[in-house]
């Protein structure tokens, strides 16, 4: 049995996002961090740092997107969300290890810093339609969800980032995608700024 926590539009979104990938079973758990429903001695006793997500294995917690992303990609291999090739497993492992350590801190240090580092980002993806090789995989989906935040809080113009906003629009009209953000919208976003 698996159990997704997560807070509507928070990084635990990109596991939400897998989970409708791989359809596998699951119970999702919202979490409020206005109510500070993440701070409960219950929560915090699956996750000590109060962050999401977290997701229940068997009663066994994981944490943290990148790890959650490869063991669903691993679990699940008929999804296909994991390069075969290793040195392809590798350049998405190096995807995610940029995006978990210079993307989303990116803006917390300003405006113009994370304006940068999504410049970055886009000139890494280039024109490719997906972040790894040819193929859709979990980098895909960690990227979409910082991107995804970043462009509907800011509303960057399209040219800005020509190639995160075409990952962007791929990314919208995947069926796991639009299942998420209408699962999430109907629980309601509740992030801070």
């Amino acid at each position: 049995m698996l159990t997704l926590y997560f807070a509507p539009g928070a990084s635990s979104m990109a596991p939400h996002i897998a989970l409708h990938e791989v359809g596998a079973p699951f119970d999702a758990r919202p979490l409020s961090f206005r109510k500070e429903e993440n701070r409960t001695p219950e929560y915090l006793a699956l996750n000590p740092t109060g962050q999401v997500p977290t997701l229940v294995i068997d009663g066994r917690p994981l944490t943290e997107v990148a790890a959650i992303l490869f063991y669903l990609a691993r679990r699940y291999p008929e999804a296909r969300l994991l390069p075969g090739d290793p040195e392809d497993q590798a350049h998405a492992i190096s995807w995610m290890s940029f995006i978990a350590a210079t993307v989303h801190p990116a803006r917390r240090q300003g405006l113009d810093h994370a304006g940068r580092i999504y410049a970055l980002a886009d000139r890494r993806l280039g024109l490719r339609d997906w972040a790894v090789g040819n193929r859709y995989s979990i980098a895909d989906i960690h990227l979409f969800r910082l991107f995804w935040r970043f462009f509907n809080s800011l509303k960057p113009p399209a040219e800005e980032f020509p190639n995160l906003v075409a990952h962007f629009q791929r990314m919208m009209q995947r069926p796991a995608v639009q299942r998420t953000l209408q699962a999430e919208a109907s629980v309601g976003y509740d992030l801070p700024a």
